[in-house]
C-alpha cells in the first residue's frame, strides 16, 4: 500500500491540481479497509483501520485515545475498542499527533460523545480549530470536521491518566505542532521506551517560494536533529506502514518475543526520512529557481 507521503508528493510535483481529489479518493479506499484490533504491547492496542492508525491505552481510570482516521470510518474505532472488550464512553483524554484529515476525521464525533478531553500540538490548535490544512484552506477535500482543543501542548509537557504518562514532544514540519509521544510500557519483567511518532515526510508540503506555513524547512531541521537524541524500543506511527505493522502482527505469537520491541528501528527510519526532505527540499528548489 503506498503512503499519504509518496502519493501527496508526488501530486504536489508533477501532478495537475486538479488530479489531487482524484488521487485522495484512491488513498481514502486504501485507508477505510477495516482490520481487526489487536493488542500490541502491555496496555496500548491498535484500534485503527487497515491503513490508518488509532491507538487505545487502557487504564483503571479511563482510556486515552491516540489519533482518529478519516471522518467516515470513525465507526470502526469504535467497534474495534468495544471487540477487546473496552468502552468508548471511558475514553477520557483524546490526543491528536497532527492535524491532517487522515488524523482528525473521528476527534470532534467521539469528543462529543465522551466528553473527553482533547489535546494537541499549540501550534496545531488553528488547524483543529478550523478543519483545515494550512495553505490549503480552499481545498475541501482536504478538510476535516472542526474539533475544539481542551489543553494545547508544548515540549516536555505531560498527559496522565490511570498511572500512565506521556510526554509531549515538539516535531514539527509535516504540520506546524506536529507532536510525537513517548511513555514506558510493560514487556514482561522488562520495561521499554516507545514513542508514537508524529511524522516527519514532506507529503502535500511546500517547503520554498510560497511555503505550506513560515519556517517550515527549519522545523523539519529541528525535528530531525531531535530524533538523533531519541533511542526508542518501540515506534508507533500514524502509518501503519512506517513501521511495518502487518510484519510484525503476523510474528506476535505465545512466549515468543514481542516482535514490536525493536530498539534501533526509530533512528534508522528517521535517517531515511532526512534524506528523502533534502532530496525534496533540492528538488522544490530547482523547480523553483528554473520556473517550473
Amino acid at each position: 500500500m503506498l503512503l499519504l507521503a509518496a502519493t501527496l508528493s508526488l501530486a504536489a510535483g508533477s501532478a495537475a491540481a486538479q488530479s489531487l481529489p482524484d488521487l485522495m479518493k484512491q488513498m481514502i479506499a486504501a485507508w477505510n479497509t477495516p482490520t481487526e484490533p489487536f493488542k500490541v504491547i502491555d496496555n496500548i492496542y491498535y484500534v485503527g483501520t487497515n491503513g490508518l492508525a488509532s491507538y487505545l491505552i487502557t487504564t483503571p481510570q479511563g482510556h486515552i485515545l491516540i489519533d482518529t482516521v478519516m471522518p467516515e470510518s470513525t465507526a470502526q474505532i469504535e467497534a474495534s475498542i468495544g471487540k477487546l472488550g473496552f468502552k468508548v464512553a471511558d475514553i477520557k483524554v483524546i490526543l491528536n499527533t497532527h492535524a491532517h484529515i487522515d488524523h482528525t476525521g473521528g476527534l470532534a464525533q467521539i469528543k462529543q460523545e465522551t466528553g473527553a478531553q482533547m489535546v494537541a500540538g499549540a501550534k496545531d490548535v488553528p488547524l483543529l480549530e478550523g478543519g483545515f490544512y494550512p495553505g490549503r484552506e480552499e481545498e475541501r477535500h482536504l478538510g476535516f470536521p472542526p474539533v475544539k482543543v481542551d489543553r494545547a501542548v508544548h515540549e516536555g509537557d505531560t498527559v496522565t491518566l490511570g498511572g500512565v504518562t506521556l510526554t509531549a514532544h515538539e516535531t514539527p514540519g509535516h504540520s506546524p505542532g506536529c507532536t510525537s509521544w513517548t511513555t514506558d510500557v510493560k514487556d514482561g519483567g522488562a520495561t521499554r521506551s516507545l514513542i508514537f511518532f508524529c511524522s516527519a515526510t514532506v507529503a502535500l508540503n511546500q517547503l520554498v517560494g510560497r511555503p505550506t506555513y513560515p519556517g517550515i524547512v527549519d522545523d523539519y531541521r529541528k525535528t530531525y536533529a531531535w530524533a538523533k537524541t531519541a533511542h526508542p524500543d518501540i515506534l508507533l506511527a500514524p502509518h501503519p506502514e512506517m513501521y511495518d505493522m502487518a510484519g510484525k502482527r503476523a510474528k506476535i505469537a505465545e512466549g515468543a518475543p514481542n516482535p514490536f520491541v525493536n530498539p534501533g528501528e526509530f533512528n534508522t527510519y528517521l535517517d531515511k526520512l532526512e534524506t528523502q526532505f533534502n532530496e525534496g527540499l533540492a528538488k522544490q528548489t530547482a523547480a523553483l529557481q528554473s520556473g517550473k
